[in-house]
């Protein structure tokens, strides 16, 4: 089985400068964004979509996790059950907080929140650099830099053997296929290619299947999971397109 690199040391927790990254690994979320990063164009991209992407993956984890259940089509908080990650828990406060909703839901919902205290995290644990800078020397914005290129290559390079092989699937974590599995249907660049999707087609309902482990009721959880984030990415191309501003 392979593993991803690993972030700080096991356990460490650092309250003022983010929060925990928990078992010293990073989350689902945060992997998924440092697989938008474009070493090429020395940028990140991941498409215009990025949000509903890291949104599916903190949704992934806390479901494989046992934070989130899914009760009569509705995703239901398990009471008390926190994660020790910030953008996880934050997620798990929001769903308590809010009206009942299924995946689709909660795909959309606030979602770049989420986005942003990924990025806060990673930048305050020192993956991402922030410059704040102004458009036309009076707009305000903030632009992220990778610090750490070779941990995001890294973790490229190995999303990438899980997808295209030849690893097994049976040698494949779950939190790895998960990953791949949020990936590949959020259509995340520059990770993945609308070729890659046609010809792996078949391995990528073997990872969304293996993403729920032994437990079948975590395995509907992950198809569930990525219909929905399908739909959602379907819904926002057709909005751009009917807009003029173009889908995949």
């Amino acid at each position: 089985m392979s593993t991803f690199y690993r972030g700080l040391t096991p356990g460490s927790v650092d309250a003022d400068r983010g929060g925990a990254v928990h078992y010293g690994t990073l989350s689902l979320p945060a992997k998924l964004l440092l697989l938008a990063w474009n070493g090429e164009r020395g940028k990140f991209t991941g498409g215009p979509d990025l949000h509903l992407v890291v949104r599916a993956g903190a949704l992934a984890e806390l479901a494989q996790r046992g934070v989130i259940v899914e009760t009569d089509g509705i995703v239901t908080p398990v009471t008390g059950a926190r994660t020790g990650d910030t953008v996880l828990d934050a997620l798990v406060e929001l769903i308590e907080e809010s009206r009942p909703r299924k995946w689709r839901g909660w795909m959309t919902h606030r979602s770049g929140n989420t986005l942003n205290e990924v990025r806060d995290q990673l930048t305050a644990h020192g993956y991402l650099r922030l410059e704040r800078r102004r458009v036309l020397g009076v707009f305000p914005v903030r632009h992220w830099e990778l610090e750490r290129a070779g941990y995001a290559e890294a973790l490229q390079a190995e999303a990438g053997t899980v997808l295209r092989g030849p690893q097994s699937i049976t040698e494949v974590s779950e939190s790895e296929a998960a990953l791949v599995m949020c990936a590949a249907t959020g259509k995340l660049r520059p990770f993945v290619t609308g070729k890659d999707r046609r010809r792996y087609k078949d391995r990528l309902t073997e990872l969304t299947d293996r993403g729920g482990g032994a437990s079948l009721d975590v395995t509907r959880q992950m198809r569930a999971l990525r219909k929905a984030l399908a739909s959602a990415i379907t819904a926002a191309e057709a909005a751009r397109s009917s807009s003029g501003g173009g889908g995949d």
